[in-house]
């Protein structure tokens, strides 16, 4: 798993939150488009980083059943950033998928 997500990465701190939310969402674009498919702890990061910089913290809610494994880690991916802000998230993601671009 790629670490370190937030660190040096060209064109930060954004001039605008609007400039974030694009590079955002263009990040969100690029790593869709990517053809190769990252590791699922790369996948569980990217998840929980979308999910965090999109809803803020983690609700409450379990998943459906005990035997969805592919939920309960998706869940605990996003628990685990619990407390991180929103656009911090946004910045972490935009880093690890440039890491993964690269």
């Amino acid at each position: 798993m790629l670490t370190n997500h937030a660190s040096a990465v060209s064109g930060y701190p954004p001039s605008s939150m609007n400039e974030l939310h694009c590079q955002f969402h263009q990040a969100a674009n690029d790593v869709r488009q990517r053809k190769e498919r990252p590791d699922n702890d790369t996948l569980l990061a990217l998840y929980g980083l979308y999910k965090q910089a999109l809803e803020g913290d983690v609700h409450d809610c379990e998943p459906t059943s005990f035997f969805d494994f592919i939920g309960t880690a998706k869940q605990e991916a996003w628990a685990r950033l619990k407390g991180v802000p929103q656009e911090e998230a946004m910045r972490q993601y935009i880093a690890l998928v440039r890491q993964l671009l690269d």
